[in-house]
């Protein structure tokens, strides 16, 4: 990521200093990522895809039938939930965990056959989209070959026997010092990439595997074509410096619903994110949500969270350096929290649809360079006001391209004034009204947002 740079609207601008901080210093330091960037990824938005639950069948064949409605919406990589067998012994509910994986070359005969979802990913790409396996690389299903076959490659308790990680009792813990089992792991990522054609992976509990391993898997995943990986991450950044392209938001997530809950401020995420750009390495980011699998079903519904604020913090997720994530349903504002270990089906004709609301954010991401991923987009000026515990102000510049973003993220009316360094008459992106730069006297109605746009 990039410098963050604080402008102090009402009070001008602060005289530039001589020298600089060891603050500065410190940011021009930080590492270069060496992660090949695909260039289709620049401004990318993720579909995230629980097949189980999409349809009543449950099948490839049948979510086939969503491809153009999803290329409709504007979205870019399907990111698909564990398609693999499920392990059955110690097996969670009816239909069991996708992440208990039984064979790592196979698929889920509930889902279909290989040659099904080969099918798909030919016709998604026929689309212009790419398509993601979730991979669980740190754990297998009790009853996979390898427990029999190779015991060697587990991990083992103080007693000596194999274990299950965390509460997680259907799967158990691979030993990635076993070099063998590390062979193995990397040519099944392999298989999918060479033989189905897909084009990145989604990698579950990325932190938990060593970043060697990951590193070593990226330099032979993009021997055979460029691919994309995202991990399910925050804390081990040194995952981005050579094998990730993206991690996980998972704080921004949390402070966005704690001041949804009016338990944290602005203040927490203008924190967020100057502490963001001190630790990635310049080229990678963050994945934002307000929802996905994990959250929806185990949390609760954005709706639930966030209120009266879901297509406030929905906006932000596609203002802000990063790239975000749309979860099967989120797109007809699903208000339900999915069964994970059950069949639980999504209802598509939700009256509460939002497929608009998404379609409008989706083309808002793409045709703004200043909004675009990583390198390819702009940095993020943040802009103090005189509310800074309500108010969060920034704007994006890249080429010729800008863009102001602004906030109000609290449940109160304001009315203020603002400047960003910008004069005249612009439109508003949604609302299409003329709005005049700098602000004056600007009213704010509870969670409202203002996004403007200008190409010179």
């Amino acid at each position: 990521m990039k410098k963050i740079i604080f402008l102090f609207a009402l009070v001008g601008l602060i005289a530039a200093c001589g020298t600089q901080t060891q603050q500065e210093i410190s940011k021009l330091q930080r590492p270069v990522s060496e992660v090949p960037i695909p260039d289709w990824s620049h401004n990318a938005v993720i579909y995230e895809v629980n097949v189980r639950q999409y349809t009543p069948e449950g099948t490839f064949e049948a979510f086939a039938a969503h491809l153009p409605r999803l290329k409709e919406l504007g979205v870019d990589f399907l990111w698909f939930m564990p398609i693999h067998p499920i392990g059955e012994k110690e097996r969670k509910g009816t239909l069991g965990s996708y992440y208990s994986i039984k064979d790592y070359k196979g698929v889920n005969p509930e889902f279909g056959t290989f040659e099904d979802f080969k099918a798909i990913v030919n016709q998604a790409h026929e689309l212009g989209m790419k398509v993601f396996l979730d991979w669980v690389a740190n754990h297998s299903a009790w009853d996979h070959p390898w427990v029999e076959k190779h015991p060697e490659w587990y991990d083992r308790d103080s007693l000596g026997n194999m274990f299950a990680p965390y509460d997680w009792t259907d799967v158990a813990q691979l030993d990635y010092n076993n070099h063998e089992m590390r062979a193995a792991m990397i040519d099944a990522l392999e298989f999918w990439v060479r033989e189905a054609n897909i084009d990145g992976y989604r990698c579950d509990v990325a932190g938990l595997v060593p970043v060697d391993f990951w590193e070593d898997a990226r330099m032979a995943l993009d021997n055979i074509k460029p691919v994309y990986l995202l991990a399910e991450d925050e804390d081990e950044t040194a995952l981005l410096n050579k094998a990730f392209n993206s991690n996980y938001g998972w704080s921004f997530h949390h402070i966005m619903n704690a001041v949804a809950a009016g338990e944290q401020n602005v203040t927490d995420v203008v924190e967020y994110f100057e502490n963001l750009y001190e630790t990635y390495p310049l080229g990678t980011y963050p994945m934002h949500f307000i929802t996905n699998h994990d959250e929806n079903s185990w949390a609760s519904t954005e709706f639930e969270r966030m209120g009266d604020a879901v297509k406030t913090f929905a906006t932000l997720t596609f203002a802000i350096e990063g790239m975000p994530l749309i979860y099967t349903g989120q797109e007809v504002g699903m208000d339900h929290m999915l069964e994970f270990f059950e069949k639980d089906e999504v209802d598509w004709s939700d009256p509460m649809n939002m497929t608009p609301f998404y379609q409008s954010l989706i083309r808002l991401k793409k045709e703004n360079r200043a909004l675009w991923n990583g390198k390819a987009g702009g940095e993020m000026t943040i802009i103090a006001t005189e509310y800074p515990e309500e108010i969060f102000l920034f704007k994006r510049e890249k080429d010729n391209n800008k863009v102001v973003a602004l906030f109000n993220l609290s449940p109160q009316e304001i009315v203020m004034d603002a400047s960003v360094g910008i004069s005249g008459e612009y439109q508003e992106y949604f609302s299409k009204k003329s709005m005049t730069l700098p602000f004056e006297s600007l009213t704010l109605n509870p969670w409202d947002y203002k996004i403007i746009t200008i190409n010179e």
